[in-house]
């Protein structure tokens, strides 16, 4: 007999019937993973700022090898900034057009040398300049610092006079000074006509040449510096003393 058209049953593959498959139960609705609470809390951020892990020191190394890498001697560049490292920071300060001190290292300051990439541009024409507050001579050459070498000016009692001079006369090699007995000068370079027996001129040692005003009258300047400075010197070459040395 033929299926009826209004049979309930459905046909199955091969021209059978059989019962409608069981019932599939309804899975239960899982939570929204984007919307799920968390298992464990989060860290609790801390409330205040990590300490800076470079202390005072590691700024004082960084500012002396680099203050000694573009020609500001410090002496020795080991993160302790002595009575040496200030005379190179007071020629920072000075070639810089900051005010002019050997006072101590401030953390800007420490940034304004460590980002530096050179030494500026000189505004003073070529010439030999000595600043009795640094204790620091500058030569210029070819609008450029040449050089900056550590000088001691006159003590007190025999100050060297601020005044602008041209080298009259130039002394190779060693000589006996004309006022002292048995006080040796090395290349000397005089510079004021009215004062003849002053010049700029190397010691027979370095350690003469302190961090501090400790001449007769004269420059002294470090050997073999005086050396160098002496060969670039022409005759009329200006020379100028300026500044004040305050003791602390």
């Amino acid at each position: 007999m033929a299926a009826s058209e209004n049979s309930s049953q459905s046909p199955s593959v091969g021209g059978t019937t059989s019962a409608p498959p069981a019932s599939t139960p309804t899975p239960k609705p899982t939570a929204n993973p984007t919307t799920a609470k968390p298992t464990t809390k989060p860290t609790v951020k801390p409330t205040t700022k990590p300490k800076n892990p470079h202390n005072a020191q590691y700024y004082a190394l960084k500012v002396e090898q680099k203050l000694e890498k573009l020609g500001y001697p410090v002496g020795d560049a080991d993160g302790d900034i002595t009575v040496r490292g200030r005379q190179a920071l007071c020629a920072w300060r000075e070639t810089n057009g900051m005010p002019i001190s050997r006072k101590g290292l401030t953390l800007d300051e420490a940034y304004s040398v460590i980002n530096a990439t050179a030494k500026p541009t000189p505004t003073k024409a070529d010439g030999i300049y000595v600043n009795k507050t640094c204790q620091v001579l500058y030569q210029v050459v070819n609008k450029q610092y040449k050089r900056i070498v550590w000088i001691s000016t006159g003590a007190p009692g025999y100050d060297t006079p601020n005044r602008t001079g041209k080298v009259w006369r130039k002394y190779a090699g060693a000589h006996e000074s004309s006022l002292y007995e048995d006080a040796y000068m090395y290349d000397s370079l005089y510079f004021l006509k009215d004062r003849p027996g002053i010049a700029l001129h190397g010691s027979r040692v370095n350690s003469l040449i302190k961090p501090y005003p400790a001449s007769h009258r004269c420059v002294r300047v470090l050997r073999p510096q005086i050396h160098q400075i002496f060969a670039d010197t022409p005759i009329g070459t200006t020379v100028s003393v300026y500044g004040k040395y305050v003791w602390s």
